[in-house]
């Protein structure tokens, strides 16, 4: 594969004088289901190859992918990428430079105690419906169970100008998990995802029991809950909320992309934005986290980035392009969903840390507000404003946990809520996820409970 590569490299730099290179080229085998009610919707499972191929020239980037990895479609694939990169730096105010990054070869294996391209299909239908099963069968209110699963597997190739060839495997296996129930005019919902990098073996201990009953028992519970009161009230954050929150409303703006387009981070670097017990981190270094990998789609290491240190902002996430307009390093953060796009900067597993409080120590202060345990859904805009989603609260009444609350969600201006975070706790917990931004990536996020001052609850008046 170094061979083919290389020459379609050579191409670019000897035909077009092409100033940057880059070649990603990906054999990956993928399996995708869907069960909707005990029953397979939809089913694929195949092999996927392909390559994308990047260039600068005249100071302007030339993209294109073909999904072969034959050298005449690659040569013919680069030559046109030169072609329209030339032609765009005709129109181009300012031409495009990268940072320096190291030059580097390595081979990153993957060896899982289970394989997910060597289970049978039939297991893996045999998984999702169990789960699907338990599911409707906790409870005769439940009324619906959605399950997708995804396993992706195989190797990425990637090479540039500059010298560097990565050979990086690639696993992942994920499913997430939506259930519904009912009662009289009462809906709940209930959501869980389980996601790892470290093999099939996930499931080992997130079993079709452990991970059915979870979320059948959310749905049920839910019923019996009623309306959170709307208005301003302390609240403690459960690490599942923490994480959705750092990740949407404050990681996002952290992409120095579109802190670039206008996020309110813009020119904040340096100044406090949050109080001092908040710390912020973006790591791809964690292991079997779902975030994590050696290399990103630069070639450039992972490492964990330091977001926000007590309070003040400090660092942002860096491709090679943003790193050279902000002249710093590039953090690791280029990420594409495969070969037929571009990478763009993406979280990896993004966290607030812990500090030294109990569960208990966060609520006892708190005459009356609410414990936000688990999120439903999430979304942040360029200019700070929030929304989160709950699926699982419950009241806080004179330092004690109360009876739950449905329907419940958090909103506000997401510097305005880190500068009221005054308490911060010593467990800790990292959720999976996808992370959808034009491509999907995966990603963790999460951090430890977290008390809130105020923030304002949507409910009855």
């Amino acid at each position: 594969m170094k061979d083919v590569l290389c020459k379609v490299v050579d191409v670019a730099v000897q035909k077009f004088d092409a100033e940057y290179v880059e070649v990603r080229a990906q054999k990956l085998f993928k399996t995708m289901l869907t069960v909707k009610e005990g029953t397979v919707e939809a089913a694929k499972q195949g092999i996927e190859n392909g390559a994308a191929l990047r260039v600068l020239v005249n100071g302007a980037w030339g993209f294109a992918s073909v999904g072969t990895l034959n050298v005449e479609a690659l040569s013919e694939a680069v030559s046109d990428a030169c072609k329209m990169a030339k032609a765009a730096s005709s129109r181009l105010k300012t031409p495009i430079s990268l940072a320096e990054a190291e030059a580097v070869e390595d081979k990153v294996v993957v060896k899982p105690h289970k394989d997910p391209s060597k289970i049978l299909v039939e297991d893996k239908i045999k998984l999702t419906t169990d789960i699907s099963d338990i599911v409707l069968g906790y409870d005769n209110r439940v009324k619906s169970c959605t399950i997708d699963y995804l396993d992706l597997t195989g190797t990425n190739f990637f090479i540039n100008s500059e010298g560097t060839y990565i050979e990086q495997d690639k696993l992942y296996v994920w499913s997430r998990i939506l259930a519904t129930a009912k009662e009289a005019d009462i809906f709940t919902f209930s959501r869980e995802e389980v996601g790892s990098t470290a093999g099939y073996e996930v499931f080992d201990k997130e079993t079709p029991e452990v991970v059915g009953e979870r979320v059948a028992k959310r749905a049920v519970e839910q019923l019996k809950a009623k309306s959170p009161k709307g208005g301003a009230f302390p609240a403690v954050l459960g690490p599942n909320v923490v994480g959705v929150f750092v990740h949407e409303a404050f990681g996002h703006l952290a992409e120095a992309d579109l802190t670039l387009s206008g996020s309110v981070l813009l020119n904040k670097l340096g100044k406090k934005i949050a109080s001092d017990v908040v710390t912020f981190y973006d790591d791809g270094t964690i292991s079997g986290a779902f975030g994590s990998f050696k290399y990103d789609d630069e070639g450039v290491p992972a490492q964990k980035t330091l977001l926000v240190k007590d309070g003040v902002v400090v660092g942002l996430m860096h491709n090679r392009e943003t790193a050279k307009k902000f002249k710093t390093q590039p953090t690791g953060n280029a990420r594409a969903e495969d070969f037929r796009v571009e990478p763009i900067i993406r979280m990896r597993n993004t966290f607030m840390a812990p500090k030294d409080h109990s569960f208990e120590e966060l609520l006892e202060d708190i005459k009356f507000g609410y414990y936000f345990k688990s999120f439903r859904g999430g979304q942040a805009n360029l200019n700070g404003t929030f929304q989160v989603g709950i699926q699982e609260a419950y009241e806080i009444v004179k330092g004690e946990l109360g009876e739950p609350v449905r329907n419940a969600s958090i909103s506000g201006n997401t510097l305005e809520t880190l500068l009221k975070v005054d308490a911060v706790g010593k467990d800790f917990e990292l959720w999976p996820g996808r992370c959808g931004k034009g491509q999907t990536a995966f990603v963790c996020d999460g951090g430890p409970h977290v008390r809130v001052r105020e923030v304002l609850v949507g409910g009855s008046a």
